[in-house]
């Protein structure tokens, strides 16, 4: 139940996630009793072969009831039970929401291997950090450019899968501030163990004064960045790059991590990643760019200076 990155469905902080886990939980229970009724079956049958009668003094027909009642009954009503509970208690709490249920929309597009975010009606993308308000019904309206991917929050709610020409939603709520780690479920290629992203449920008011800074256009441009390359897959708004292949790097320096949580966002690891993206993250789709030192420096510069 845990992943790479501290995600536990155990620990919920939203309402639908509480659903999942108490679901969880219910049928653990109903597992273990299953298994116990099992057990008391197969030690009447030993006992009854062994001793040619039941220790209490049962009769044939004794021994069929408890067959037909341990056997075939109680599991039907017990498998009954879970299927009501799933569909009235977890399907329905943690479903898409309908239109016009929530507060705020949130584009998330999969890609191998990242994530790009974008704000309804704001002029702002980022990648790999999705940004939500506390105590907020958020619609995450999701889609793939390339293979089928799945975003899964676990502490927030179930998976969703992102499937090429289509579009799913998935409603996300926290309760409290905070971050909570998330994965692609769906196998997508050579890095889907590094495709992750985070969530980052934050007070209303420091929401909204995160987003206005998203909105915010780079300060200034290197010429160097395009000269290298780097313009023809990505975008820095306000720039001449305005490229979509890679993630959007306007703002990638106020992120804590790069390439979806694979290496911690400082200069040693971005020099690394620029200088020989496939020894960070074989398969990558970033290329190795031929890059005097001095050159090499200018960008990582300049890359830490978008903040």
């Amino acid at each position: 139940m845990i992943g790479s990155s501290g995600q536990s469905v155990l620990t919920p902080h939203s309402g639908p996630a509480h659903s999942i886990a108490t679901l969880w939980w219910v049928m653990f229970g109903v597992a273990c009793v299953g298994f116990a009724l099992v057990a008391v079956l197969l030690l009447l049958g030993w006992i009854r072969r062994n001793r040619a009668a039941l220790p209490f003094g049962g009769t044939e027909r004794a021994a069929t009831r408890l067959v037909v009642g341990l056997g075939i009954a109680t599991p039907l009503v017990l498998l009954t039970a879970l299927f009501v509970w799933s569909d009235v208690f977890v399907i329905r709490t943690t479903a898409a929401p309908s239109p016009g249920s929530t507060q705020l929309t949130v584009h998330v597009v999969g890609h191998q291997w990242f994530w790009s975010i974008g704000y309804g009606g704001r002029r702002s993308t980022t990648a790999n950090e999705l940004h939500i308000p506390v105590r907020t019904r958020v619609d995450v309206v999701g889609t793939s450019a390339d293979v089928i991917h799945s975003l899964w929050i676990p502490e927030l709610n179930r998976k969703a899968d992102l499937i090429p020409g289509r579009t799913s939603s998935l409603l996300l709520y926290a309760d409290r501030a905070g971050t909570y780690p998330g994965q692609c479920a769906e196998f997508c290629g050579e890095q889907h163990a590094h495709m992750e992203l985070v969530v980052v449920a934050q007070p209303p008011g420091q929401f909204e004064q995160w987003l206005r800074g998203e909105e915010q256009p780079a300060s200034h441009w290197l010429p160097l960045f395009a000269e290298k390359g780097c313009a023809n897959c990505h975008a820095i708004r306000g720039t001449p790059a305005n490229a979509h292949v890679g993630p959007d790097l306007t703002h990638v320096a106020s992120r804590a991590l790069l390439d979806s949580g694979t290496i911690p966002n400082d200069r040693a690891d971005l020099r690394a990643w620029i200088q020989d993206p496939q020894r960070v993250k074989p398969g990558a789709r970033m290329p190795k760019l031929p890059m005097s030192p001095r050159d090499l420096g200018r960008l990582v510069s300049y890359l830490e200076s978008l903040k």
